[in-house]
């Protein structure tokens, strides 16, 4: 049922002027959805509280809820069409009443980690795109059929949202810059390993895919009691995304997984100057992917002691200064980092080597970022004392891979589990760190269980081959011609 109405959905905001692409169809889907999660939300507090006989108190006032403005019914739970807004009177009241009384929440919120100023937050930097108030009210009608009640309809939504995500960030000049894909998330938080208690960090939070993932994981790894859920939902996760659509879907990403509290702040990581981090700001475990091939001002560059344009350079400085001692990171880079003979890469690498256990590396295929054009490596790293050997794994698929053949958990098993004894494979090796330069510490990956072919022919010998073959094609051609 709910693949059916997120495909009706999306075919009804084809029709409207406002919505041209996957992003505009995720963005104003996703306020809606939302909203209506907003409503059952309260519902079930509600009646929790009833039982519970303590006092209920609603976020939003009667107006402004879903049961009032957008689905009116009846005593006997009939739609009211007599009192239904739709077409002008429907879009009138969304942009000039609805959305300034939830965005009013941010300054209304007791606290910027409250359900409240979240909801300030979201609608504050969106506005509702649709034209035509007839459209809206199909979505409405769209939306309001389904309940987000039960443990399994909660899982059910959230599934189809990380499509909804997965489509957004396939679509064209974003691949790169909202979907990492979930199998190499899902293998990279089980290699890291998170607990309950530890305060995990995000600093370019995106669709908040990693964060999500290390919620479910955590969650499914033991029997959670109600104060290590409770801690779980509201004191464990963090991160901060600089761009409004991506910081937008990615709070609504982690509430409907069940992070009711997302503890993600609307800015860029990169503005704060990495000497003024102190203990208090430290985390246990840091999972990104922050982007890469950017280049960044002059002024930001000033926050880091490493000056460099390049993006993602940056993060990882923020990352390693942002670790407490011994806490534990797993980050997706380019795999030009391991080589690049700058002056920035070269100290940056010998930063995190010194200061760090950069104990794994995993080599990932060309393929896996779709329509990124870039070949990526994963670091895995220990703060707290400096690295004595780096295992890597060379990850072969056996498949050229694209948007019919994407990356899949099956892909990775493999790596995840000789991650944990560092086995020496055919794919995965050890490096001495007393073994390289320390000039250039370059960490290049060079299986050396793999031995490339070496063609020793002279230029002639090649140029009299190519001529042989040119020869024979040309006496095929001949000899099909003459059959015709």
């Amino acid at each position: 049922m709910f693949e059916q109405v997120f495909k009706n959905i999306d075919d009804i905001l084809r029709k409207d002027a406002g919505c041209s692409t996957e992003l505009d169809y995720a963005e104003q889907s996703s306020w809606i959805l939302f909203l209506k999660w907003l409503d059952d939300y309260e519902k079930e507090k509600e009646t929790i509280s009833v039982l519970e006989n303590k006092t209920f108190r609603a976020i939003l006032e009667k107006d402004y809820r879903w049961s009032s403005w957008a689905i009116n019914r009846k005593d006997d739970g009939d739609i009211d069409f007599n009192n239904i807004k739709t077409g002008p009177d429907l879009k009138s009241f969304v942009d000039n009443d609805l959305f300034p009384y939830l965005s009013s929440f941010r300054n209304k919120a007791e606290s910027i980690n409250s359900l409240e100023y979240k909801i300030g937050e979201i609608f504050s930097e969106l506005k509702n795109k649709l034209q035509d108030g007839y459209t809206l009210r199909d979505v409405i009608n769209e939306v309001d059929n389904l309940e987000f009640k039960s443990s399994e309809q909660k899982h059910e939504l959230s599934a189809l949202y990380e499509e909804k995500i997965k489509n957004m960030g396939n679509a064209g000049r974003n691949g790169g810059e909202y979907y990492t894909p979930r199998p190499l998330i899902k293998s990279i938080i089980k290699v890291v390993d998170p607990k309950v208690g530890d305060t995990i960090y995000d600093g370019a939070v995106g669709s908040a895919g990693f964060l999500v993932e290390a919620f479910e994981y955590i969650s499914k790894s033991k029997s959670l009691t109600s104060s290590e859920l409770i801690k779980l939902q509201t004191k464990s996760f963090y991160g901060a995304e600089k761009k409004t659509l991506a910081y937008i879907i990615g709070i609504m990403n982690m509430i409907l997984h069940g992070i009711e509290s997302p503890n993600i702040v609307h800015q860029n990581t990169l503005e704060t100057n990495i000497q003024e981090i102190q203990n208090k700001d430290r985390v246990d475990v840091i999972l990104a992917n922050p982007p890469f091939g950017g280049k960044e001002k002059i002024n930001i560059q000033e926050n880091f002691p490493i000056k460099t344009g390049e993006t993602a350079y940056l993060f990882l400085q923020h990352f390693i200064k942002k670790l407490k001692a011994g806490g534990k990171c797993g980050v997706v880079i380019k795999n030009t980092f391991l080589s690049n003979t700058d002056n920035a890469s070269i100290a940056l690498r010998k930063q995190l080597l010194e200061e760090c256990n950069l104990h794994t590396v995993l080599d990932l295929p060309g393929g896996t970022f779709i329509g990124a054009g870039v070949k990526t490596v994963v670091l895995f790293f220990e703060k707290g004392k400096p690295t004595d050997k780096i295992w890597y794994y060379q990850l072969n698929v056996g498949r050229n891979m694209g948007k019919t053949n994407p990356l899949n958990e099956k892909d990775l098993n493999e790596f995840v589990e000789t991650s944990k004894s560092q086995e020496l494979t055919e794919n995965s090796w050890l490096m001495d760190i007393a073994d390289i330069n320390s000039d250039t510490w370059d960490l290049s990956v060079n299986n050396p269980n793999r031995v490339e072919e070496v063609d020793n022919r002279t230029p002639a010998e090649i140029i009299a081959e190519i001529e042989e073959l040119d020869t024979q094609a040309t006496q095929a051609l001949k000899a099909i011609k003459e059959l015709l």
